[in-house]
């Protein structure tokens, strides 16, 4: 079978160490099952792994990906969960918990082995690519929302970053869900699709009308002063990530005089991405599909994503390719 591997590290050049090539197809242990893939999406876990963050020369080489929807050897619809040994479902208790494309074969392949209780249903009449876009930014986003900042419809939010898979599923799930949105962005161009989708948009680091009940932060070190000035007395940052950097200051002082709770998310159980796949289906969400490319042409995808010029998700059609690149 085919799959995108990161067969060697290059930092400053990631797509370099990307190679598409003939592998052997997986086998599955018991609880495991294999997955026919029909699409899959890229993340920044995808570009970390070819920098080498995470990995070891040791581990290469290692198909990446974590997202997946495709069909299993019972000849069902699934989506796949990524996180391995979050409780001990196909692989023992004693595991440490990884992602996929860590310690096992990730999903930018035409097959993937996973353990058979990490496999979610799709809905009928969800397509494919749009339920690859689901199990990593959107699981993300929903945990952010929902259980680490714990919002309720009719509070605010500041979502910094707009573009991105996380951030656009951010936007999409807070609207819906009946929230007032707030995004940043330098590009003009996604301030305008974010407010499309409808929410107020800002350029980074503006002034907001009113301090918002919580932030969504993963920009990190280019944006956290904002969103440390942004929240409310009491209220909550919700941070999955810092694609900029740690912050070189802190803002301690604000933090605890103002009692700013900030609370990290790593994505979420299987169970909150079966309801996220529900609360989507059941609503209409509409997910942000920014391309379409075929296996063959990942690194093309790949190199999209770095430039950052996508907004939503960038899918990868695997199955009867459907590419426009």
């Amino acid at each position: 079978m085919r799959a995108a591997q990161v067969t060697s590290f290059h930092p400053s050049d990631p797509v370099r160490g990307l190679e598409v090539r003939d592998v052997e197809p997986p086998t599955a242990p018991k609880h495991w099952s294999v997955v026919n893939i029909h699409a899959a999406s890229l993340n920044h876990h995808d570009v970390w792994s070819l920098k080498g963050v995470g990995l070891g020369d040791e581990q290469l080489p290692m198909t990446l990906g974590t997202d997946a929807a495709g069909v299993d050897d019972q000849g069902r619809r699934v989506l796949v969960h990524a996180v391995i040994g979050a409780d001990g479902h196909g692989v023992g208790p004693t595991e440490r918990r990884s992602i996929l494309s860590e310690r096992y074969p990730g999903t930018l392949a035409e097959q993937v082995a996973v353990p058979t209780a990490n496999l979610v249903p799709i809905p009928d009449g969800m397509p494919m690519d749009v339920a690859a876009c689901l199990p990593t930014a959107w699981l993300t986003a929903y945990a952010l929302l929902f259980r680490g900042a714990v919002l309720v419809p009719g509070q605010s939010v500041l979502i910094q970053g707009a573009g991105g898979g996380v951030s656009s599923a951010a936007i999409a799930l807070a609207v819906a869900c009946g929230l007032d949105v707030h995004v940043t962005s330098r590009d003009a161009r996604k301030r305008a699709r974010a407010q499309a989708m409808g929410a107020s948009v800002w350029e980074p680091g503006a002034r907001l009308p009113y301090r918002v009940d919580a932030v969504i932060e993963t920009v990190g070190k280019a944006t956290w002063a904002h969103s440390v000035r942004s929240v409310k007395p009491g209220g909550v940052i919700a941070i999955a990530g810092a694609t900029t950097g740690d912050p070189d200051v802190a803002e301690l002082t604000r933090v605890f005089f103002q009692e700013i709770r900030i609370q990290g998310v790593t994505m979420g159980s299987r169970q909150d991405l079966a309801a996220l796949v529900d609360v989507v289906h059941r609503s209409q969400i509409p997910v942000p599909i920014d391309s379409h490319f075929s296996l063959a042409h990942t690194a093309d995808a790949v190199s999209r994503f770095v430039r950052g010029e996508h907004f939503g998700k960038i899918v990868l059609d695997v199955a009867g390719s459907s590419g426009t690149h």
